[in-house]
């Protein structure tokens, strides 16, 4: 989604779950929604119009509308005005509501259109304030395999041909389950990366030299999920015999998505290794640090620990020679 959000796409997406119903007779209008806060426009129908946030999709619940009620039919009219001295995307009415005439009238005659939904005010604003921050998340596409190993979402990453689909299909035949392969579109909620495959090639996979399959036809529905959040990258690079790579572990690294920084590991792929198995092992591992288990850091610990205590007894009994 990009940074502009038409009334008629919303409509489209959410009538169903919000049981939407029209008040105006379309869903055309001047206005995009842009962004994913919603304004309740009580002070603007009083008149104080300075924190007046006409940008947003405007709701109008049980409180306005008695404020309106309490109005002579003029000063009513002057109120519902006020709304449309600014452009609005849509105005959304809650709790099933009826509405004055002059707000549909003024609604037909500015192109704003005009929505009703039964829910209560409170729960919906909540419910809609979730999928307008899920349309307006920052997004971005990479290119490998997302695979939810023991509960763990790991991003296989790397270039092409090293075997980033073949590790994730050994994995679903273990009993693990794809999210995406290739393509994996990545949107951030908060501090969380949330990863899936793109619609058309959800639960495809290419095998080179087999070619084109769908792992819930071969594997059964089990073999797979529609996103996963994204916990560890796994950077697959070929094996250099010269290269320092890491083999305690006691260093973490980490990769920059959309501003979030994902634990990340690199390891080396050669022949016969099996990739799988640590794949598992990775993701077992990052649990554990999850709990505050950190093997390496442990070992380490012990490791001082363990010189130390030599060192102790070895000035114990340096000068012990009874």
């Amino acid at each position: 989604m990009g940074n502009e959000y038409s009334t008629e796409e919303f409509y489209k997406e959410t009538y169903e779950e919000f049981d939407f119903d029209i008040l105006t007779t379309g869903l055309t209008s001047k206005v995009p929604i842009t962004v994913p806060d919603i304004h309740r426009p009580a002070f603007a129908l009083t008149g104080f119009m300075e924190n007046y946030l006409y940008q947003r999709i405007q709701i109008i619940g049980e409180t306005e509308l008695l404020y309106l009620r309490s109005l002579s039919p003029k000063q009513q009219k002057e109120a519902i005005q006020r709304l449309f001295t600014k452009p609005l995307p849509c105005i959304i009415i809650t709790k099933g509501l009826e509405v004055p005439n002059d707000l549909i009238s003024l609604a037909e005659e500015h192109a704003v259109p005009v929505i009703r939904t039964p829910l209560s005010t409170t729960p919906f604003i909540h419910s809609l304030t979730g999928h307008l921050e899920t349309v307006f998340a920052p997004r971005a596409t990479t290119h490998g395999s997302l695979v939810d190993v023991y509960g763990v979402g790991l991003l296989f990453m790397g270039k092409s041909g090293i075997g980033k689909s073949e590790i994730a299909l050994d994995l679903v035949e273990r009993g693990h389950r794809l999210v995406a392969d290739d393509v994996v579109e990545i949107t951030r909620h908060g501090d969380v990366l949330i990863g899936r495959g793109q619609e058309h090639l959800r639960h495809f996979m290419e095998i080179r030299g087999l070619g084109i399959i769908n792992v819930m036809d071969v594997f059964g529905i089990r073999a797979g999920r529609i996103q996963k959040r994204i916990e560890v990258v796994v950077q697959l690079e070929v094996w250099d015999p010269k290269r320092d790579w890491d083999r305690l572990g006691l260093d973490e690294h980490y990769m920059e998505i959309l501003g979030v920084n994902v634990r990340q590991l690199i390891i080396p792929v050669y022949p016969g290794k099996n990739i799988t198995v640590i794949s598992e092992a990775i993701a077992l591992n990052h649990m554990l640090k999850v709990y505050g288990i950190d093997a390496a850091k442990r070992l380490d610990k012990q490791l001082v620990d363990m010189m130390e205590s030599d060192k102790k007894t070895r000035r114990y009994l340096k000068y012990d020679t009874e």
